[in-house]
């Protein structure tokens, strides 16, 4: 094989650290491009799934991922705003592998980061533009800095600056919905409260998750509430506690016991857009929130961005700088019909969740069902079908 391919990764987030792992463990060389001064990550839980588990397992995190996460047990549940229970969550595969965790965004970035050699991430680095060139991909930096590669990948998020080299006519779509999001520490709650569970409350037009991280000292908490009016999206907003104490005043008790102990939460708009046509163009791809931005309601937002890297890395590692433009296309055609499944069914869940519909009989009967739909989705692996496709570029 002619020499590999080398990559440059613009941003530092969950998707572009993971897939520098993915490359480095494949031995190809990377760069990651992160426009912040330090990476870090606003915000409070991620839910990390077992499709995702196991890739993270491959590129050698596995024990960071026990010692950070927060493993959720078997007593998770969906309850009635009442408190009334509808359905036990599903947390395993269909194998009956209890993978799934939860854990604080900070700490999956800083695993993510610590793992990789030193050099590879550059902090400070906003990226300005992009130019395609015959034999090579060019990014430049707003502090002056230019970078070449074989292949540059945009992982810079829902507002991704590289996007519109690759399809202009993509917007935001509101939700609708504002979530209030904090952490509270696991020995503030009730007794009684089952720090290792998924909990879920659901009513007309909002609802309340709680589940741990850290491993299991803190509790993250998301409350989900009609807006009024659009919002502007942010991840650092402050959010009013005793706002969100009157959202679920009339709730579950539990609710009300843990929202006592909140004293700072975050308020964000939440925004996914429409499923892209195309990923790539040229030597230019996306991935993660980049290319298939979604709603938080099935918690898939970070594991499907893992999946991408995982492919893309899976498929770079099988090619050489001769086909790296054809490995590329293969990538898109791997992900693309997944993720906008993944993009679609958040917002039906999140539907389904707020009991649009307004039948709760109805709502309650296809949250059990739903356990199947989550069997599927944490079923998949990403790896066997990116090697048989790698095969169509020998």
């Amino acid at each position: 094989m002619q020499s590999r391919p080398n990559v440059i990764v613009v941003g530092g987030g969950i998707g572009g650290l993971f897939l520098a792992n993915a490359l480095v463990a494949q031995g190809l060389r990377v760069s990651v491009y992160e426009q912040a001064p330090a990476l870090g990550e606003v915000g409070a839980g991620v839910y990390v799934t077992p499709n995702c588990v196991r890739q993270l397992q491959r590129v050698g995190l596995g024990p960071a991922l026990e010692k950070w996460g927060a493993r959720i047990g078997n007593s998770s549940r969906y309850f009635r705003h009442d408190g009334s229970l509808i359905a036990p969550v599903q947390v395993t595969d269909s194998g009956g592998w209890n993978a799934t965790y939860g854990m604080h965004r900070a700490d999956l970035i800083a695993m993510l980061a610590k793992a990789l050699p030193d050099g590879v991430i550059h902090t400070g680095h906003r990226c300005t533009g992009f130019e395609r060139r015959d034999e090579v991909a060019c990014v430049r930096f707003a502090n002056g800095a230019v970078a070449e590669a074989d292949v540059v990948v945009a992982a810079d998020g829902i507002h991704s600056v590289l996007r519109a080299h690759v399809f202009r006519a993509s917007s935001p779509v509101f939700s609708g919905t504002v979530a209030y999001r904090g952490l509270v520490p696991s020995d503030a709650v009730p007794e009684e409260w089952p720090v290792e569970s998924w909990l879920m409350w659901l009513g007309q037009r909002k609802h309340f998750l709680a589940y741990p991280v850290r491993a299991g000292t803190l509790i993250n908490f998301v409350g989900f509430v009609p807006a009024e009016t659009e919002m502007q999206e942010s991840w650092s907003t402050s959010g009013d506690p005793d706002v969100l104490r009157d959202e679920f005043a009339d709730w579950d008790p539990r609710i009300g016991a843990l929202l006592r102990q909140v004293r700072t939460t975050f308020r964000s708009a939440l925004y996914d857009r429409d499923p892209l046509p195309c990923w790539t163009r040229g030597r230019l791809t996306l991935l993660g929130d980049a290319a298939h931005a979604m709603l938080p309601h099935l918690g898939q937002g970070a594991n499907q961005s893992i999946e991408d890297g995982m492919a893309l890395a899976t498929l770079l590692a099988n090619t050489d700088r001769a086909s790296v433009l054809a490995a590329l296309l293969v990538y898109e055609r791997l992900r693309r019909e997944r993720t906008a499944q993944v993009q679609t069914g958040a917002r039906q869940n999140g539907l389904r969740y707020d009991a649009f519909a307004g039948d709760l009989k109805v709502r309650d009967a296809e949250i059990t069902a739903h356990a199947e739909f989550r069997k599927h989705l944490y079923d998949h692996d990403v790896v066997p079908e990116a090697r048989a496709a790698a095969l169509e570029l020998v």
